[in-house]
């Protein structure tokens, strides 16, 4: 049992890294399986095709993020305090990865987005309710923003559609540019958009 789960794990890796350096179409099963040092067999033992393994990685990397997004949002912070934490959060993320892999990934959801949505259905539905997530997870802390009066929009669903967008759209100019510094303007357009009084104090 340990080594099947351990070839798995292989693909899931090698998997993963290949899509964020090269995308999903692109690829095929013998170069992941090369890559993860795995016989193709292997791969089919574990995933019956290509999306159902690209379907893998993307809830691996989304419970990676959601326990993050959790733990930033979720804190005994100040609303809008927790929400710069989680832009600065993001850039801190793509500066790391720049300095390893040499350049800006962006993010792998805006990334197969882009990509596929237009292509596999299953995909794009999996993207769908990522995507969702992330409101209802924005949209909380708005609307605790918006009953302390330190926010003020009316439609708190809306506004964390809005900031997601905006946080998504910064960091695919952060890929275009290779510079995680495009998301430093970020968080003052922010409060702009959900009405706040003031920049939050650190």
């Amino acid at each position: 049992m340990g080594r099947t789960s351990d070839a798995k794990e292989k693909i899931l890796d090698a998997a993963r890294s290949l899509i964020e350096l090269r995308g999903y179409s692109a690829l095929g099963v013998a170069e992941i399986c090369k890559a993860a040092g795995v016989p193709k067999g292997s791969f089919y033992y574990f995933f019956p095709s290509k999306e159902a393994l690209a379907l893998a990685v993307i809830d691996e990397h989304w419970a990676a993020q959601e326990s993050d997004w959790k733990r930033i949002l979720g804190g005994a912070a100040p609303p809008l305090e927790r929400l710069r934490h989680l832009f600065e959060a993001t850039e801190a993320t793509l500066a790391g990865g720049q300095q390893v892999c040499g350049s800006v990934a962006g993010c792998m959801f805006g990334n197969l987005t882009l990509e596929l949505s237009n292509q596999t259905e299953a995909i794009r539905a999996r993207l769908q309710e990522i995507f969702d997530a992330h409101v209802v997870l924005i949209e909380a802390v708005v609307a605790e923003a918006v009953a302390r009066g330190e926010a003020s929009v009316a439609d708190t669903r809306e506004a964390a559609r809005s900031v997601v967008a905006q946080l998504e759209g910064q960091v695919l100019f952060a890929k275009l540019y290779n510079d995680p510094r495009r998301l430093g303007p970020s968080w003052l357009n922010c409060l702009a958009l959900l009405g706040a009084r003031a920049p939050v104090a650190s």
